[in-house]
Parts: structure tokens; sequence; C-alpha cells
């Protein structure tokens, strides 16, 4: 840490939801980041229970429809690819059961060798069987962009494009210079 920042360093204030704007400078980013990604989490899984679907069901989905990570003119990705297109979201076995329920719910179908579902989550993970969505699965996965798009509206009400962006180009910042440490 340099001269420049260490003059700059304010006491870090323990974290207090009820701290005033006055006092944000010093709470503490992990405290309210965390705040955010719980209750943002909470009200889309909480909406997305009241239809009966899991917020990784929907990650699957859209990893199967081309989203979360594929390369331009990907073909129909087998369980292992999905399985690395979420990666950054959930651990390879919660994709594997997530996989398996759409699969018996009829929003995914396999083909090709390595495909089945097998007797258990995770037990067609070989990877070389394509999955596709079904119409109904297609049907789904438009219905919950739409209930996706609805919260983001909710949890953007009151800001703008410009503070959102803002936002998050602060905590990219931040990310950058913890990583590796």
């Amino acid at each position: 840490m340099n001269d420049a920042n260490r003059k700059k360093l304010v006491d870090q204030a323990p974290a207090d939801p009820g701290a005033t704007d006055e006092m944000l400078s010093s709470q503490p980013i992990g405290y309210w980041s965390g705040l955010a990604h719980e209750a943002v989490t909470r009200c889309l899984r909480d909406e997305m229970a009241k239809v009966d679907v899991t917020q990784p069901q929907y990650w699957v989905l859209n990893a199967v429809n081309g989203g979360a990570g594929a390369g331009a003119g990907a073909g129909a990705p087998g369980r292992a690819e999905v399985g690395a297109r979420l990666a950054s979201l959930t651990d390879a076995r919660e994709t594997a059961r997530v996989i398996d329920q759409l699969l018996h719910r009829g929003w995914l179908r396999a083909e090709g060798p390595g495909s089945g579902s097998g007797s258990g989550p995770g037990s067609g993970s070989g990877g070389e069987g394509a999955l596709h969505l079904t119409e109904e699965g297609e049907a789904a996965r438009v219905r919950l962009r739409g209930l996706a798009a609805e919260v983001r509206a909710v949890v953007h009400e009151g800001v703008g494009e410009e503070e959102y962006v803002a936002a998050l180009r602060v905590l990219r910042r931040m990310i950058a210079n913890v990583a590796g440490r």
C-alpha cells in the first residue's frame, strides 16, 4: 500500500444496517455486497418457487439453450459441457441432479451415447449425449426469462442505469484489487 492510499484510509466501522448515508464510507463492502446478494437471490428464488422452479433449473435451461458461456455456433451441449458452463454458479453434482430433474419433467431430452439419466443424479455424466430443450422446456425458459425480468425491475426500482453501471464498476474494481492476494 502506498502513502497516498494510507492517507485515504478511514477506520472501518462495524457492519450496521442502520448506517446513515454519512456513515456509509466506513462500512465494510463485504457486509453490504453479501446483503445485496442474499436479498436479490432470495427474492428471485421465492418468485421461482411460486411456479415450482429453482434458479439452478433456470440456469440449466439457459445453458442448454446456448447461453451461459456457449461459443458462437455451438452445438447441443452434453452434461459435461453444461456443467462447465455453470461451474462459476454451482458444482457439477448439483448440475447433474438438475439435468436429471429436467429430463424427468420433460423439459429436456437427451440423445446419443451417455445421454440417459440413469438411476441417480450424475449417473449419466459422461457428457457425450446431447441435451436439447423440449417444446415445454423452451416455453418454461421463456416464462422464467420474463419472471427474471420482472424481479430485475423490482431490484432496479429507483436506480438509474448510470448508477447501476457505476456500482458494478466499483465492485469489479474491488474484486480486481483483491484477486490473487
